[in-house]
């Protein structure tokens, strides 16, 4: 298996820090690990890098799992690449796409050929093209109102700081940037391209050193001009943590921006008739409201309105953008009991017709997609078979995407748990509904799986839903495992974020080698509206870790696996959960991968974008709030002679979103604490320099994902 000579850890002193807050003894002996650059930090964590390469050194591992066969498995289930749902301007449509081999998905537009003849393709924005080393990643772009010049934000290192720039899309060349301080920034285009709003941070020089990745502001830009020039239009005075959307109605009248503090699961929105002046005047649409809110305003000059309030799975209401408020609001799509409203899209005849002839809404129900027809005016739903749009399976669609200038098609994006996802096309005049586009590359050939969606009972008797998948052959006629098998549990619970079924390479590789994968719907989640979630937040963040324990439970139970051969696998947020784990239920699992996870919550918020968590949370400073925290943060519960599972870290020193901090200082104190072999139940920090919390090249990806197969299969006996 490993290195059978290492028998003890890398010396980690255990330092006699208990500080009192708000009453409450909190030790924290390696806060020292805190400060990356320390000299004992950095000894501390070469040595880690030396205990896994002597855990990688040991191990010999054949069939699928021996590291090039896994390796080439990888790369052919992903061969078929990505492609995604076009963006039109006019005549011209932008997409992105990876070819199966391509390290990163690049920006392509379609367009009519000069010589008449069809249409030709280019590509706009190849980050491999930016950055030949593969650390560049592209972080958002968008076209201009006439598709003449696209916006695009990258960042480098996995620092996710996006820097923005314009390209011209006839001659592709620059015309504007960079633009830095952009991270998470949307951009708004005027008509005619001279101007574009946006999101960037102020200035650092004169913020505190702590306070200098917030201060967001909405900006307008002149293209050619120096950003120091721009004219700041929106969030002066507001919470140093907010987050702004902003977006432009077609003909450029209306501005809509809105705010959410940090992640709240609320959203204010305002409105301002660019028509009457500059600067903008801005009018409530939905302020201080303890709801989620979208708007825009479509074609036909009515602004719609997404929104959870009075509604926790959502609805839809329509009202005059001259009279935006509240009480003016008209519904149109009610809240459905048992799904969430996801998406909507309306079609027209297109030209200077604006009147809707169909509106579309995708809706998640119990994390299964489904698209319904309805009537524009009424909102009511056609009757019989012509109110369903049917799509190919059990899956999940994301966006409805439909011409800027109208028109009868909508487009979006489908896939399953073994199905690609590939760009469809519904044409609202036949009620017909076509694959558009598919991935470029080779779709990998599959063994026969069986997904079945199973009920488990949590701790409160609340129902709690999660897929279950298996190699077919390996079942009994009544669906069924013949025996128990190695199984990954894996899960998230937060942030409003829904696990719906989508095609994953790293859930085929395994389940294809005899192994069982589960994806756990809990509570925290966004799979059943923002009660689900609410239900999951704050005080009630154990529920997430008690419904998480009940799907292993139920497994075990079911006769799928047993603790001797259950992994639970998460991270960020998830990593959280599966710190949990192991920290409550160590009994449990056998092993537990644990990647960019957020471990101490009694600190949380001084490091990274923490600060902006604390409604999901908690506060830390809060005494009441303290305590929630403390209830389960995995770094406080974790008790010395406990025989804890086998657990890999994965970290990556470029995240700025969850600091490596929380890993080092959860292994340490494991390695400590834990009565078990770290030769059967080793603990072990596999690190990454040069990328982040998010995008990564596909190389990487693949490198990441068959180690941490590995370790799995090594630890639950699927690769023996």
């Amino acid at each position: 298996m490993t290195a059978r000579t290492l028998r003890t850890y890398p010396a980690a002193r255990r330092e006699d820090l208990v500080e009192d807050l708000h009453g409450h003894p909190v030790a924290d002996p390696y806060r020292w690990l805190e400060d990356v650059e320390d000299d004992a930090t950095v000894a501390w964590s070469r040595a880690q890098d030396e205990l896994y390469a002597a855990y990688r050194d040991g191990l010999a591992l054949t069939g699928p799992f021996a590291t090039d066969t896994l390796t080439a498995r990888m790369r052919a289930l992903l061969g078929a690449g990505v492609v995604g749902a076009p963006a039109w301007r006019g005549d011209r449509y932008f997409f992105s796409r990876r070819a199966g081999d391509q390290e990163h998905a690049v920006v392509v537009v379609s367009e009519p050929d000069p010589d008449g003849e069809g249409r030709r393709e280019r590509v706009l924005v190849d980050p491999m093209a930016l950055d030949p080393a593969g650390t560049t990643t592209l972080d958002a772009w968008q076209p201009s109102k006439e598709g003449h010049l696209l916006a695009y934000q990258v960042s480098t290192g996995g620092t996710e700081e996006s820097v923005l720039h314009i390209l011209d899309v006839v001659s592709g060349e620059l015309v504007d940037g960079p633009v830095d301080r952009a991270r998470y920034s949307p951009v708004a285009w005027v008509p005619g391209g001279e101007e574009l709003y946006y999101v960037r941070r102020l200035a650092p020089e004169g913020l505190p050193q702590d306070e200098r990745q917030y201060h967001r502001r909405v900006w307008l830009h002149r293209v050619g001009t120096s950003p120091d020039e721009d004219v700041e239009v929106f969030g002066d005075g507001l919470d140093m943590t907010n987050y702004y959307g902003v977006s432009v109605s077609r003909d450029g009248r209306w501005l809509i921006v809105s705010a959410s503090a940090g992640t709240a699961p609320r959203t204010d929105v305002w409105i301002a008739d660019r028509t009457t002046g500059a600067p903008p005047v801005f009018v409530d649409v939905a302020v201080g409201l303890d709801a989620q809110t979208g708007a825009w305003v479509a074609r036909d000059g009515r602004l719609y309105v997404h929104t959870d309030l009075d509604a926790p799975r959502g609805r839809l209401a329509v009202t005059d953008p001259t009279e935006p408020g509240v009480d003016t609001w008209v519904a149109l799509l009610p809240e459905d009991p048992t799904a969430v409203l996801e998406d909507v899209a309306f079609t027209d005849d297109g030209g200077t017709a604006t009147t809707p002839t169909l509106l579309l809404a995708s809706w998640r129900r119990h994390a299964v997609s489904e698209i319904t027809l309805h009537d524009p005016s009424t909102g009511e739903r056609l009757p019989g078979e012509d109110g369903t749009l049917a799509l190919p399976g059990l899956g999940s669609v994301s966006g409805l995407v439909t011409r800027p200038d109208g028109g009868h098609d909508v487009w979006f994006s489908y896939t399953d748990h073994t199905t690609v996802a590939s760009a469809h096309r519904f044409d609202a005049a036949t009620r017909s509904t076509t694959v558009w586009a598919e991935p470029p590359g080779a779709v990998a050939d599959l063994p026969r799986v069986t997904t079945r969606q199973v009920e488990v009972t949590s701790a409160d008797g609340t129902t709690v839903r999660a897929f279950v998948l298996a190699r077919t052959d390996l079942l009994g006629d009544d669906g069924m495992p013949v025996a128990p098998a190695p199984t990954i549990l894996y899960g998230y619970g937060g942030f409003q974020i829904s696990l719906d079924p989508g095609y994953s390479a790293t859930t085929l590789a395994w389940v294809e080698a005899g192994g069982v994968y589960v994806v756990a719907n809990l509570r925290g989640g966004g799979e059943e509206g923002e009660n689900w979630h609410r239900a999951g937040m704050r005080a009630h963040k154990q529920n997430v870790f008690d419904d998480f324990h009940a799907v292993a439970e139920a497994l075990v139970a079911a006769g799928w696996t047993t603790p001797a051969q259950l992994a639970c696998w998460g991270g960020s947020n998830g990593g959280l959960l599966v710190g949990a784990a192991l920290t409550q239920r160590p009994d449990l699992f056998a092993a537990v991968v644990c990647s960019a996870p957020l471990l101490d919550m009694v600190r949380y918020q001084r490091f990274g974008l923490g600060v902006t968590w604390t409604e999901e949370y908690g506060d830390a400073d809060n005494p009441t709030q303290l305590g929630w925290l403390l209830g389960y943060s995995p770094y406080h519960r974790v008790v010395d002679g406990t025989d804890y599972p086998a657990t890999l870290f994965t970290v990556f020193e470029g995240d700025t979103r969850v600091d490596p901090l929380h890993a080092r200082k959860l292994a340490a104190a494991l390695q400590a604490a834990t009565s078990g072999d770290p030769v059967e139940h080793p603990v072990l920090v596999r690190r990454e320099t040069g990328v982040g919390h998010g995008g990564r090249s596909l190389s990487r990806t693949i490198g990441l994902t068959v180690e941490q197969l590995q370790f799995v299969a090594d630890r639950t006996g699927l690769a023996r």
